[in-house]
Order: structure tokens, then sequence, then C-alpha cells
């Protein structure tokens, strides 16, 4: 009983040790995406970071800063959505597909 607890507790640490090697790796990839036709563009990393909002100078509309609010909203959830489903995919790998709490 004691070798099984063992070759477990070993598992559990490489499982770890794999995990911890895959966020520094997925803080580095990164998503983009886009909304409105291209209008607006965001990329995220695997962390959840934004690292940039790019914008189409023909949605700059001073009389419709509206819309830019919501398509630059629309494009930072998207992109966050993507990181977040990123990063699950790649966990997943990992585990063989169970889940973890906290880790996905």
């Amino acid at each position: 009983m004691v070798k099984g607890m063992s070759g477990m507790l070993k598992q559990a640490q490489k499982l770890q040790s794999k995990m911890f090697k895959l966020q520094e790796e997925l803080a580095d990839r990164t998503v983009e995406t886009s909304v409105g036709g291209g209008m607006v563009k965001a990329v995220a990393t695997g962390k959840q970071e934004l690292l940039s909002i790019k914008i189409d100078p023909e949605v700059v509309d001073p009389n419709d800063i509206q819309m830019l609010e919501d398509l630059i909203v629309a494009a930072v959830n998207d992109g966050l959505k993507k990181a977040q489903e990123m990063v699950s995919e790649e966990m997943k790998k990992i585990t063989g597909g169970i889940n973890i709490p906290g880790l996905t």
C-alpha cells in the first residue's frame, strides 16, 4: 500500500511539474480576435492579459462613441474567452481530460 501511495505521489508531482511548465509556456502564447468585421482587434495571452487593441480609423466616429465602446468590450471579452479556451484545451492534454477545479 505504501508503494502505491509513493507512486501516486510521484505521478502527482510529475503532473504538477507539467502544469507549471505549461502555464509558463501559455503566458507567452497569444490569441487574436476581431469584431465588427475586423474594425476592432484584440490580442490576449494565456494568462488572460490583454496585450493590444487595434482600432480601424473608419470606426472612430465622434458622434457614435457608444458603438466604438461596445466593439472594444466585445473584442476584449472574446479575446479573453479564447485565451481561457486555449488554456483549458492545453490543460486537458496534460490531465487526460480530467477536470481539476481551479486549473482550467
